[in-house]
């Protein structure tokens, strides 16, 4: 490019010896080389004759052959100065020529005389890889010099003007800054010369494939396996922890992403993927993908097979392979595969899409990445285990290291084994090979190779593999996966081991039992049940016709009983507590002659606490009084009642009047308590004039359960029968006491079948009863009047 130069001879500096150059010299320009048409050059070739003035790079100037060469009009005198870098000269020329961008490193000034009064002057600038050229003259002769390259004039650079003679060479061929050298519309490939002459193949992007006529597409894979991404551009990210994480998003298409749930499996320490999920926030859309080829839409299952349904613009697919969904967003085709171990996400479309997420060139963290709102609150939690000293590390490279081999090795040129190979060396050098982990990597890179039409026949029979979906159409539950129930043969749902380890902590099969007021329950894991090869239905309580029952979509097992199904429960009574028990046993198959697995033998029970000494107070014009037992695991409520009428239907109000020698009826009785299993005996009953129970003077209503023969007011009317206890007396008062009555009970609970608790006041002598069949415990009331 030749433009108009208009520089002052003022601008320009002279800072080295002069060097006089003679018709034919070699001159040696190592400290300021020159790069002249992409070459670059440490000599310099000066012919001065009658004809011209000649600059060549590559020998002396021949009229016959040429070269690359600057030729002018002659001269009768010519020196050489070499300078450095001159910032003056140097802005000048990045101003008059953009092209050139670098800074000036130095100069090459030619001082030409023609006669006595006519000069000009010629700059070779080096700008490193690129170079100028600068004819100055202040006369009006003609200075003007011709540019050649291997012979072939390109170009004319006329007085006070500057010529970029950078450039590049290809093929033995130089070209001129920004100009096209070669072009191949099949592929897509333009080599160039830049503008700053540097060589240049322009053509797809790394995501884009040629499509022809020099038009490229985005046509790219991302695989998540395992633990591993592989992204777009054969990066490897590991997860570590059980987080989702967003794989897929596409900056134009704001309402769609792709995620990615990672979780445990048979150690705490190593996560997989697990399931993944196609957003579609416009339609408010969440297709779940998880293992076993079960697919989610919202909160319903799909019905799917190998012909394509389409749901809410994306189509879904199902075969013995996994699950296929496509859609079609602002020219983008994007296709999701999922086999319950391995996510294949394949893109299509217009050149320059940009990908974001794990899967893309996202420089965000993995920490900004992770979706909270999707994820447990104890997902980053990291675990480590003691490794596995059954792993043999170089046995596992070996087998990974069969994608270098044929027939994987015909793919390799397109699609790089290298992060595959990672990943399954990786994961396998501390998860042992189960569960078709031993394929899985080899699978996911096959298939990835036939997304870029490569068919690697004879892969399966080489390693062993099947091209299958493992665990195809089982289903487990949030807290199992499936896995291998014998090595290359059935499966079956195996327990997370994040949550199997809180129960083998324990050594326990199950949650603590359930108490409600009439029933009992214990509930036993179903995966940990198969973990000690134990079959629930061969489980049964004491009456054995009492069967767990098994929720379909946790897989758990229960075991029950209540106030009309006792099955079998049995219950004793202990100085402090009333105890529920049954078991869960297996059944005893008497025929049998062996027997591959221990008797299953899991008690269970609940408990009603025996009262506690407490003290309840009313006055005798208040309502009743209640007062909460606490029984462990149980509770029930103690209700103290006063009436005054046989028939119990006159409640003592807070404005009833209370005479003495009134007859009066008290009542305890319990709510909570299950009547066909316990009964509440009143052991003694006494009034004081204090609210201590032991405070004096006393007079004592029941003794032993039945009435004082030294009150004939006294009458008991129901003891030990069932969960409450009624007793009768005529109002009295203490002389000389503070005129209020306080009435104390003691209480406690039996076994209905201990026939033994029960008050037998019609004897001579009553029944002696076991100390640990009860626990006493004493409620209180007072009772106050005016006289």
């Amino acid at each position: 490019m030749v433009r108009p130069l208009l520089f002052l001879s003022a601008l320009i500096e002279l800072a080295c010896a002069q060097q006089i150059i003679t018709p034919s010299s070699v001159l040696n320009i190592s400290s300021c080389p020159i790069t002249y048409y992409g070459k670059k050059y440490e000599q310099l070739y000066v012919n001065i004759t009658t004809e011209n003035f000649a600059l060549c790079f590559d020998g002396f100037f021949k009229t016959q052959t040429g070269g690359d060469c600057l030729v002018g009009p002659t001269a009768s005198y010519v020196t050489l100065h070499i300078d450095s870098q001159n910032s003056k000269l140097e802005s000048q020329v990045h101003q008059e020529v953009p092209s050139i961008k670098a800074s000036m490193e130095c100069s090459l000034e030619f001082f030409m005389e023609y006669t006595n009064t006519t000069s000009a002057d010629l700059y070779l600038l080096s700008f490193g890889k690129q170079a100028a050229l600068f004819v100055f003259t202040d006369v009006t002769t003609k200075v003007d010099f011709e540019v050649h390259i291997g012979g072939t004039k390109v170009t004319t650079v006329y007085k006070n003007t500057v010529q970029d003679i950078s450039g590049c060479r290809h093929s033995g061929t130089a070209y001129e800054p920004d100009t096209v050298v070669s072009s191949n519309p099949d592929t897509c490939s333009i080599l160039t010369c830049s503008e700053t002459a540097v060589l240049e193949t322009l053509g797809c992007g790394p995501l884009e494939r040629c499509q022809g006529n020099n038009t490229c597409v985005v046509d790219t894979t991302c695989t998540v396996t395992g633990p591993t991404v592989i992204n777009v551009h054969g990066q490897v990210n590991s997860i570590k922890d059980r987080c989702a994480y967003s794989l897929v998003s596409i900056p134009s298409i704001p309402n769609f992403y792709l995620m990615a749930n990672f979780r445990d499996r048979r150690r705490k320490d190593v996560s997989f993927l697990d399931s993944v999920i196609l957003h579609l926030d416009g339609p408010g859309v969440h297709s779940h993908l998880e293992q076993g080829g079960t697919v989610w839409l919202n909160d319903s299952t799909l019905t799917l097979n190998s012909s394509s349904q389409l749901v809410h613009g994306v189509q879904l697919s199902k075969d013995q392979t996994g699950v296929t969904a496509k859609l079609s967003l602002s020219n983008l085709t994007i296709s999701v595969f999922f086999d319950g171990d391995t996510a294949q996400i394949h893109l299509e479309g217009p050149a320059g899409s940009s990908v974001e997420g794990l899967c893309g060139n996202s420089s965000r963290s993995l920490s900004d990445l992770r979706l909270s709102e999707y994820s447990s609150t104890s997902c980053e939690m990291q675990y480590s285990e003691p490794a596995d000293s059954t792993i043999n590390c170089t046995s596992v490279t070996e087998r990974c290291n069969l994608l270098k081999e044929a027939p994987f090795s015909s793919c390799n040129s397109d699609i790089d084994p290298e992060p595959y190979i990672t990943a399954c060396t990786d994961t396998l050098c501390k998860y042992p090979a189960v569960d078709g982990l031993n394929c899985q990597f080899l699978k996911a890179y096959t298939r990835a190779c036939s997304l870029h039409n490569h068919t690697l026949d004879g892969w399966t029979s080489k390693t062993g593999c099947s091209s299958e979906a493992f665990c195809q159409d089982r289903t487990c539950s949030d807290h199992e996966f499936c896995g291998e129930k014998t090595v290359g043969g059935d499966t079956r749902c195996f327990c997370r081991a994040i949550f199997a380890s809180k129960y083998q902590a324990n050594n326990s099969l199950g949650d603590p039992t359930v108490c409600m007021q009439d029933s009992g329950s214990l509930t036993l894991v179903g995966c940990l049940l198969e973990d000690k090869g134990i079959d629930y239905s061969t489980l049964h309580l004491n009456d054995p016709t009492c069967r767990g029952q098994v929720d379909e979509l946790t897989h758990m097992v229960t075991f029950s009983f209540n106030s009309s199904n006792s099955c079998g429960t049995e219950v004793t009574a202990n100085n402090s507590y009333i105890i529920y028990q049954n078991t869960i046993r297996s059944q005893n198959y008497s025929s049998d002659v062996i027997s591959r697995h221990d008797q299953v033998q899991i008690n269970f029970s609940c408990v009603h606490s025996q009262p506690n000494i407490n003290t309840a107070t009313f006055r005798i014009r208040d309502c009743s009084v209640a007062q909460k037992i606490s029984c462990g695991v149980w509770n029930y409520t103690l209700i103290i009642k006063a009436y005054t009428d046989a028939g119990q239907t006159q409640v003592v109000q807070l404005n009833s009047e209370v005479r003495l020698n009134q007859r009066i009826w008290v009542k305890l009785e319990t709510n909570g308590l299950d009547g066909s299993m316990v009964t509440v005996v009143s052991d003694s009953c006494w009034a004081t004039d204090q609210a201590s129970p032991t405070s004096s003077p006393r007079h004592d209503l029941i003794i032993n359960g039945c009435a004082n023969p030294a009150d004939p007011t006294v009458a008991v009317e129901e003891n030990g029968l069932g969960t409450s206890s009624l007793f009768s007396f005529n109002m009295f008062r203490f002389i000389g006491g503070s005129g209020e009555v306080y009435l104390h009970c003691k209480l406690h609970l039996c076994p209905k079948e201990d026939t033994s608790c029960t008050p037998n006041c019609n004897a001579a002598a009553r029944r002696h009863r076991s100390v640990g069949s009860k626990y006493e415990g004493e409620a209180s009331i007072s009772m106050s009047w005016t006289h």
